[in-house]
């Protein structure tokens, strides 16, 4: 079994701006492409909540383009993510693939032979920790985004300036 780093999209990624989903909106987080390139060595996953699809703030083709094109981005910087994992529905809907819940880490176990408990989560919210959590993930909260809102109701593992600096404390803790 592998270990593999789990990444939330918006204020991770790229710009949260709420709801983001349009092209015009697309801005990448300063550091995010340099950060997953050096987890080159990791199956790196997306994992993101979207209830603008369930609140029907945007379509599934808005969201697929908008994915499309982050990936593409990443592309560029030779970075490949395994699979985006996605939840559309509004948090109301008490669906089982919103996050805090774990459904997409056990999929991702079950799909890609995947060692939970040698993997990673970042984000900047504290459902992204909690998933992690959970599941015996390691977790790092990115002060990008709403990681700096969020900073006081979370204890991740680790507190990262941004992805550069959770992919250096990754490389040096994973053995540990």
């Amino acid at each position: 079994m592998t270990s593999a780093v789990f990444v939330d999209r918006d204020g991770v990624l790229v710009e949260d701006k709420g709801y983001v989903h349009k092209l015009e909106d697309f801005r990448m987080i300063p550091n995010a492409a340099e950060g997953l390139r050096l987890l080159g060595g990791y199956k790196l996953f997306i994992i993101t909540n979207q209830a603008g699809l369930g609140k029907g703030i945007f379509t599934m083709g808005d969201f697929n383009k908008f994915s499309s094109h982050l990936l593409k981005e990443l592309g560029k910087h030779s970075i490949k993510i395994e699979k985006m994992y996605f939840c559309p529905h509004k948090p109301e809907d008490n669906c089982e693939c919103r996050k805090p819940k774990t459904k997409f880490l056990k999929d991702a176990e079950m799909e890609f032979g995947i060692n939970l408990k040698k993997s990673f989560v970042i984000g900047d919210r504290k459902s992204d920790f909690e998933m992690g959590r959970s599941m015996g993930c390691r977790t790092i909260h990115v002060l990008t985004g709403d990681g700096v809102k969020h900073k006081n109701e979370v204890t991740p593992d680790y507190f990262a300036k941004d992805l550069v600096d959770a992919a250096q404390w990754i490389i040096e803790n994973d053995k540990k």
